[in-house]
């Protein structure tokens, strides 16, 4: 894969990507859509070893992606890609900010970011969830419901807002559960 095409591809996502990590993720099933070398089912195997490792989320999809298909330099590039847009943007922001953080268009500008940063972040957050608990690949129509899933993310969505432990704790239960389960 030529690293610049990964690089362009991440810039462009890092670019429009407003409201964090996982607001990649609707970028990303276009891409995976359009092209062979990203599926949606690779998708959720980079969301949950991004979600299960440290650093940016954003960061770390674009990092794997970039290394599945073009090794170390690819994992370079792809990151690169995605962060050099938000800093690019933060200067520029910041210079400006100071001098209009009272002007009403401005103000109207970051408040009209809020919900879509809300938007992208849930069409990212449904998205994981069929992923997790639709097989589209499933070689009949029965199997295509993930039961086994549904129900375990069911169960660590209650335990995470019932008992608001570190969430390292609910990803080793559900790799335990994964294992136990064969999922």
């Amino acid at each position: 894969m030529n690293l610049f095409y990964l690089f362009l591809t991440f810039f462009r996502i890092g670019f429009f990507a407003i409201g964090g990590g996982l607001a990649t993720l609707p970028f990303l099933y276009e891409i995976a859509d359009k092209s062979e070398w990203l599926t949606r089912e690779s998708i959720a195997n980079m969301l949950a070893m991004a979600q299960s490792s440290p650093g940016a989320i954003g960061v770390n999809l674009a990092s794997y992606t970039g290394f599945r298909y073009a090794g170390v330099p690819g994992a370079y590039a792809a990151a690169l890609g995605l962060i050099f847009p938000s800093i690019i943007i933060i200067v520029i922001v910041a210079r400006i900010l100071s001098a209009f953080k009272k002007n009403r268009v401005v103000q109207s500008l970051f408040t009209a970011f809020r919900p879509a940063a809300a938007g992208l972040l849930s069409a990212a957050g449904f998205g994981a969830i069929l992923l997790s608990v639709w097989n589209a690949a499933a070689p009949v129509w029965y199997e295509s419901f993930r039961w086994k899933e549904t129900l375990l993310m069911g169960i660590i969505f209650v335990l995470l807002f019932k008992f608001k432990k570190h969430p390292i704790i609910y990803i080793a239960a559900a790799g335990a559960m994964g294992f136990i389960l064969k999922l």
